[in-house]
């Protein structure tokens, strides 16, 4: 088996593997790190490493496997990369800034503890941009990461470096996080799977247990891995006043999409769509319809000012951290910081207030009603591929003749304001640039089963990474 071979294995089929010893823990480990070194100066995906540690945990994997131990963890042995915001207890989380350079953590965040638990093993963190505000990947800490298909595009961002590195094949799972779209945007930039979990499905601590838009979810490569993830990952926590609601086993034994009745907006009414995301999501719904699915354009006439005041929300909150990290530290901070902070301020606190006014009005009028006509929503994930990876948040791209900077690309905050909502964004082609294309699967409040199916449909027909000629070859 070669090494890409090895390096592009679902997590799911490495287990089976695993079980029936024809693969090794170590042997899958070593070639993932092969991979990563080969990667390190081109997409740079990752940033503190445990390789050392993450070799002696394999062997310990091996060993369990060889022993034939009956109560095995369901991810035992699994390489696994988490995002520099997540805390890992012994160990530093930076969130991508120099001003935690030294920070040890006292603890490991639930969902990550719970992945450790099921033996998946961490031998790396993946690279984010300065306190995870950005749409590109790249600060004074960890440098630039780069888009796998195109050296010099933005893998997206926060989780750039997970999505970077599933992508590229120097991680069999990775971890996200997303409070503005920043699971989905970066899955959509790589051509991998991100998952938004309803809000309280994955537990979260501190501040980000009670920021609704936040949340913590799997990126893999396969919509069965991230299932897998998510099973292990979901439930109570209580450490997490809101993640007290009923923890669900997702199964994807159902992948008949006959009766299945989606929704589909190309634009929202507000986003200007590229020519090649508009194939490519039109082809996306071609091939839902052949699965069985009922699938009907709707228009949205409501969301242009919405999207704003749920962008403005999030300004809102980080407004005040902004200021006095600015004022303290503004000699070491990313250049862009000052930037971000400029758009912070430009919104009023009564944003906040007005965010949530206009989206329960929303709902009623028009969310509410198309929720009970049909079982979900679909629309791109973003709505332009190629944003250069030094791009700051006020710098524009052109599509179709007219000037977008990549906020104004991304089509995912909406589903962070309504955050009951699960939704799964799934690679949906390649721009004829070759970056990959996206769409995103939105469903019911806690209707995480049918985004799941409807995915997993989808990937039968229309599947991604699994073979040469639909895998990333580095363009310089």
């Amino acid at each position: 088996m070669s090494i890409d071979d090895l390096c592009y294995m679902s997590a799911y089929e490495a287990l089976k593997r695993f079980r029936n010893l024809s693969l090794s823990p170590v042997e899958l480990l070593d070639a993932i790190l092969k991979k990563a070194n080969s990667v390190a100066d081109t997409v740079n995906p990752f940033a503190d490493c445990y390789f050392e540690e993450a070799r002696e945990n394999a062997k310990k994997s091996e060993t369990l496997y060889a022993q034939r131990i009956a109560d095995i963890g369901p991810l035992e042995g699994i390489p696994l990369a988490v995002k520099d915001l997540c805390e890992i207890a012994g160990k530093r989380t930076t969130a991508g800034s120099l001003i935690n350079a030294q920070n040890i953590c006292e603890q490991t965040s639930p969902h990550v503890q719970r992945l450790i638990d099921a033996g998946a093993n961490v031998f790396a963190r993946t690279t984010i941009p300065e306190f995870a505000w950005l749409f590109t990947t790249q600060s004074r800490m960890w440098g630039v990461t780069h888009n796998p298909w195109k050296i010099g595009i933005s893998p997206g961002g926060s989780s750039g470096g997970s999505a970077a590195a599933l992508s590229i094949g120097a991680t069999t799972i990775a971890t996200g996080s997303d409070s503005t779209g920043s699971i989905r945007q970066p899955a959509s930039q790589c051509g991998v799977v991100g998952y938004q979990p309803p809000h309280g499905r994955i537990p979260n601590i501190g501040t980000s247990s009670f920021n609704a838009y936040a949340k913590s979810g799997p990126m893999t490569r396969t919509v069965e891995d991230c299932a897998l993830m998510s099973n292990v990952m979901s439930g109570r926590d209580h450490r997490d006043h809101n993640s007290f609601i009923s923890p669900v086993q997702i199964e994807l034994s159902d992948q008949n999409l006959e009766g299945i009745k989606i929704a589909f907006s190309m634009d929202l009414g507000c986003y200007e769509i590229s020519a090649d995301v508009q194939r490519e999501s039109n082809e996306a719904l071609r091939v839902l319809r052949h699965a069985g699915a009922k699938v009907d354009e709707v228009s949205v006439t409501w969301a242009s000012k919405l999207i704003d005041l749920a962008l403005g929300n999030q300004e809102v909150l980080f407004a005040a951290f902004l200021n006095e990290t600015v004022k303290k530290h503004g000699d070491i901070v990313s250049d862009y910081v000052p930037q971000l902070l400029e758009t912070a301020n430009s919104y009023s606190t009564g944003v906040y207030h007005q965010s949530i006014l206009a989206a329960g009005q929303a709902w009623s009028d028009h969310l509410g009603p198309l929720f009970q006509k049909y079982d979900a929503f679909i629309t791109p994930t973003t709505a332009h591929t190629d944003i250069p990876a030094t791009g700051w948040q006020k710098d524009t791209v052109d599509i179709n003749g007219k000037e977008y900077t990549d906020t104004e690309t991304t089509m995912t905050v909406l589903w962070n304001m309504y955050n009951k909502c699960p939704v799964l964004a799934i690679p949906s082609g390649r721009a004829s640039s070759g970056v990959p294309t996206g769409i995103q699967v939105i469903g019911r409040p806690y209707d995480d089963q049918t985004v799941f199916r409807i995915a997993k449909a989808f990937e039968n027909e229309k599947p991604w990474l699994d073979c040469a000629e639909r895998r990333p070859v580095l363009a310089l």
